[in-house]
Formats: C-alpha cells, sequence, structure tokens
C-alpha cells in the first residue's frame, strides 16, 4: 500500500554483496549456497514502458495446483491512485509449468474527487488469498476503489472488496463490497474510529484445528491506522469462507498497539495464533493464546521485535512486507520431528537481497512467549541478490516450498518488479539441517 520507490544501493552495500559478506548485525553467517533450480518470471515486468507488476499472492488449491495473483498496475502506483486490475496464474505441476496470464478482475481508473465513495470500480489491488483445503473454492480479498490509505478517513474509507471462485481460481464471480465489517467494530473501541485499514496482501491462513460449520476457519490481519494515526494490527477470523468478518478478540487490545504494519498470520504447534508485522530493522510479533478456540475465545500477549539486537530476523534499512510459516520437519542429526517457523523479508540494506530466516520450534520454550518466538532463528537463506521486496509462500504438495517474490530482474524503473517464482527445499534452505515430513 505504500509508496516503494526504490533507492539505489550505495558502492559500501554493492562491494558487500559483490564479495558475499553481508551479514547483518548480531546474526551469524549461516547462508546456504543458491538454490539450483530455475526460477520462473510469473509475473514479468520486461521494460520501463510496460505495465508494471507489484504484490505477490499466492495459495494451493485442494488439487494441488498453485494459484499466483498480483497487481497490473496500470496507473504505476498503490491501489488509489488509479486504474489496477488483478491478473492470475496457474500451475498444475507444482510450479515447474505456468499456464496463461490470465485477467481476475479489471479496474476502470475513474476517478471521482469528490466522492471516493462513488468511485469503487477505480481499481482493485493488494491481493491476500487462500484455498480451501476440502473444496475447489477460493477467496481473494482486496483494497478496491479510489481511496490512498493514508487519505483514507472514516467518513471516506478506503474499501474491501472479496471475490470467490468456485474452480480452482479458473474463473471468479463479482465482488463484493464488506468494508464496514471492518470498520463499525472498532468505531466505539480505545482505539476508534479507525480512518483506514487493509488486509495484509499474500497468505491468508486457514486453521489445521478448528473448523466450524462446512469450513476451517480461516485468519487474516488487518493494518489499521487509529483514531492518533498510529498503525496497529488486529487479527480477522471468518468461519463461512471470507463472506463474514470478526475481530479476533478484545476490540480494545490490538496485537500490535503501535509500529506495526503490514502483517501475516499463523498458527503455532500448540495452536495459538502468530501476528508477524513489519517493522523499520525487522518484525513484531505476538501470540494469541486461546481459552475457547471454536468460540475464538482468549486474548494477546506483550508484542516483542525481532531484530539484530536479539538475534532475530533482520532488515537492515528497509521496512518491507513478507510472509511467516510454520512447518513439519525433521531434525536430520537426530531425527527428531518437530516444527520450523520460516520468515521471509529483504535482508538489506534497503528493498534488496530477499530472503528466508529459519528458526526451530523444538518445543513450548521456544514460543511460548513472542519475546521466546522473536529471539535467537538458527540462520537464513538468500534467495536474490538483486534489489526485491515483497515475498509470499506457500508449501506446494511435493512438500517444497512455492515461494513467490518481487525482484527488479530488468532494471526497470516505474513502480514494478518481475514476480518470480522458485521452488525451494527446507533441505536447501536449512542448509541441510531440516527435511521436509509428509
Amino acid at each position: 500500500m505504500k509508496s516503494t520507490m526504490k533507492k539505489s544501493i550505495s558502492m559500501l552495500a554493492m562491494s558487500l554483496l559483490l564479495t558475499g559478506s553481508l551479514i547483518s548485525c548480531g546474526q551469524q553467517a549461516k547462508n546456504s549456497v543458491v538454490e539450483p533450480k530455475e526460477p520462473f518470471d510469473v509475473f514479468p515486468t520486461l521494460t520501463t514502458e510496460a505495465i508494471p507488476y507489484r504484490i505477490p499472492a499466492i495459495t494451493m488449491t485442494s488439487k494441488g495446483n498453485l494459484l499466483a495473483v498480483a497487481d497490473y498496475r496500470h496507473c504505476r502506483a498503490d491501489i488509489g491512485f488509479g486504474r489496477v486490475d488483478l491478473h492470475g496464474r496457474i500451475s498444475e505441476d507444482n510450479g515447474r509449468t505456468w499456464g496463461d496470464i490470465f485477467t481476475i478482475i479489471e479496474g476502470d481508473g475513474k476517478m471521482v474527487d469528490e466522492n471516493p465513495n462513488l468511485s469503487l470500480t477505480a481499481g482493485y489491488g493488494d491481493p491476500a488469498l487462500i484455498a480451501d483445503r476440502e473444496s475447489d473454492r477460493v477467496l481473494l480479498v482486496c483494497v478496491a476503489g479510489h481511496q490512498v490509505f493514508f487519505r483514507s478517513t472514516r467518513d471516506i474509507p478506503n474499501q474491501v472488496a472479496i471475490l470467490h471462485s468456485e474452480d480452482g481460481g479458473h474463473t471468479w464471480g463479482e465482488p463484493q463490497i464488506i468494508t464496514d465489517q471492518f470498520y463499525v467494530p472498532l468505531d466505539n473501541s480505545a482505539v476508534g474510529p479507525i480512518q483506514s485499514m487493509f488486509i495484509g496482501s499474500g497468505r491468508i491462513f486457514q486453521s489445521h484445528r478448528t473448523k466450524v460449520g462446512d469450513y476451517y476457519r480461516l485468519y487474516a490481519s488487518m493494518l489499521a491506522r487509529d483514531k492518533d494515526n498510529n498503525f496497529c494490527n488486529f487479527v480477522v477470523y471468518s468461519d463461512d469462507f471470507g463472506y463474514n468478518w470478526n475481530i479476533l478478540g478484545d476490540v480494545n487490545v490490538p496485537g500490535i498497539p503501535k509500529n506495526g504494519d503490514e502483517p501475516k498470520t499463523e498458527e503455532l504447534p500448540d495452536g495459538s495464533l502468530l501476528l508477524s508485522s513489519r517493522t523499520n530493522g525487522g518484525r513484531m510479533y505476538n501470540i494469541f493464546k486461546f481459552t475457547d478456540a471454536d468460540k475464538a475465545e482468549g486474548s494477546w500477549g506483550e508484542c516483542a521485535f525481532s531484530g539484530a539486537e536479539n538475534n532475530g530476523v533482520t532488515a537492515i534499512e528497509n521496512s518491507c512486507n513478507g510472509e511467516i510459516m510454520v512447518l513439519s520437519v525433521v531434525r536430520n542429526s537426530d531425527s527428531k520431528k518437530m516444527h520450523l517457523a520460516l520468515q521471509s523479508l529483504p535482508f538489506g540494506p534497503q528493498r534488496t537481497n530477499v530472503g528466508i530466516y529459519y528458526k526451530e520450534l523444538a518445543d513450548a520454550s521456544d514460543y511460548d512467549t513472542a519475546a521466546d518466538f522473536a529471539k535467537d532463528w538458527d540462520g537464513r537463506y538468500q534467495v536474490t541478490e538483486l534489489p526485491s521486496a515483497y515475498s509470499t509462500m506457500v508449501q506446494s504438495a511435493d512438500g517444497e516450498i512455492a515461494f513467490l517474490y518481487e525482484e527488479d530482474k530488468y532494471q526497470t524503473v516505474g513502480g514494478g518488479f518481475t514476480l518470480v517464482y522458485k521452488s525451494l527445499s527446507v533441505d536447501s534452505i536449512t542448509n541441510g539441517q531440516y527435511s521436509f515430513v509428509k
């Protein structure tokens, strides 16, 4: 949602990149070699004159196909500045090959300056995506219309739209505006009325544990600009696959009260819910502990920063959207089964060198509190050495990490990136320390 004009890399930083000596402060040099599998340009921005792509989202359907979605930015800027379309692309073989790019929905670019509420069709952008694991349904949540996040007010808010597919993402229904479901519950809260909000782009999370009615619960996280202009994060949930949403926990208590930004959500091994939010220098984390998961009852703990100061996930000179994921692995040194946390972001300096940090979750002491989770990550894997920004990932049907990220591969200017897909094994990310468990 924010302007992301790419800055040039300093001569010192370039020297570090070329010599391979770029290591974040306090982080041990545990990068493995670059994964040898060939990357694939899912959404290419080949020239400066081309309409640029941005904002990756990816999910795996119940049939095992990978569906990727991205902004196609006619206006060359964030949603709210003009026409933005959403494009899709599908792989039926775990990312080895991809079908043609297709249009999910087009904006019309009509700008109604006196009342942006009248221009809900100007654009659709910042996609957040999930495929139901038990059916062919796919949900896409996006920002809609002609209102910029920073100019939004409670009276004239930036809008939230949902689209559903019934066939694994090949075709899509009409968008539905559900903006009030997120604003109204916070109108009389301690932080409300909020002035703007949107759902963090990339991956919406579907619970592995909690099923209410026909669907396993969906969790998404939202960035809100509160009445005092603070950036705070809430988690929202849906039990009917995205038609209706509720705030998780006390509406007066954001998961990240201040200094949050674009957030993501994941489930921890004990069923608690993890909130991960971008912030300058790394991530902010918090954990929601359930007292009754079926009723979505519980409370947030204390949030914690993760960065160089506590050997956490470190983003040098940048704040950027990334993805959090927890998966089952086996530790190869002793064949012990456990969980592994992955967090993607640009290592830096600035928006360069996108990669993945990893942390062993061997027992509850590794994630009992947000402070426990935030500290002492075990290592990292660098995906690219180029200018690069947003990233997201899911686990594909073959157990590999399906990684989709923004990369300035063709050195274009004008507000876009090429969105590159790469299939990564857990072994390669962790330099052979862990392997995927089926």
